[in-house]
């Protein structure tokens, strides 16, 4: 430590020779922050390589170039939201529990991911140029949509899930509502007030993306009750 208590710059240096996967941690850490806050054309190299205490040079060496970092940042964040509703296990729940479950996972996962959400807002701005070129994103999209599928044919063949009920669209819908809840709060606290964010108004929005997509599909589905 340094006179101030923070990591000496020094030894952060030495200690980053001998483990290059803390210097790359290091960087897309930092620079996830930047792309969140700036964008792809605002986030500046060079204040990431003095925040990191690296340099240019060795984030390039890395990760190629500017798109290149900032398309490993969009991986990354894809990558967390994923894992989070991949680690649920609902293959032995119930189908209509099981929905319930992932609904649930995937609301709490876009509220703990808030960088994720402006990541996905500026990619769409690049109209998805960047996360069309990656190999990995398209494979973790993948995953949910693939518990869904086993969730909607288990619940089809339990006759209690609408034969139309589609993979597909239930993530869309859980998605929309999960991401404009985080998206959107500041715009719509300044125009309604913020009691929809507070802990008892997001329990309750919570409860209403589920009865919204349970009530879409689970035949008989009653909101406010817990199967």
């Amino acid at each position: 430590m340094d006179g101030s208590g923070k990591p000496d710059p020094v030894k952060r240096k030495t200690s980053w020779k001998k483990d290059p996967d803390a210097v790359r941690e290091d960087i897309l850490n930092v620079a996830t922050e930047e792309f969140a806050a700036h964008g792809l054309s605002g986030a500046n190299i060079n204040e990431i390589a003095a925040k990191t205490s690296t340099s240019k040079r060795m984030i390039y060496y890395y990760f190629g170039d500017k798109e290149g970092l900032y398309g490993r940042v969009l991986e990354r964040v894809y990558s967390s939201l994923r894992e989070s509703e991949q680690a649920l296990n609902v293959a032995d729940l119930e189908p209509v529990q099981a929905l319930r479950r992932l609904t649930e996972a995937t609301f709490d996962s876009h509220v703990s991911n808030p960088q994720f959400i402006r990541l996905v807002m500026i990619e769409n701005i690049h109209n998805a140029e960047y996360v069309k070129k990656s190999e990995i994103i398209p494979t973790l999209n993948k995953a949910i949509i693939d518990k869904l599928e086993d969730v909607c044919s288990r619940g089809k063949a339990a006759g209690v899930l609408r034969e139309d009920a589609n993979a597909l669209e239930l993530h869309w819908m859980t998605s929309s509502a999960s991401f404009y809840n985080v998206s959107n709060k500041a715009t719509f606290s300044a125009s309604f007030g913020d009691s929809l964010f507070s802990v008892e108004g997001q329990k309750q929005i919570r409860e209403r993306v589920v009865d919204m997509v349970l009530g879409a599909v689970v035949l008989g589905y009653q909101p406010n009750t817990r199967e």
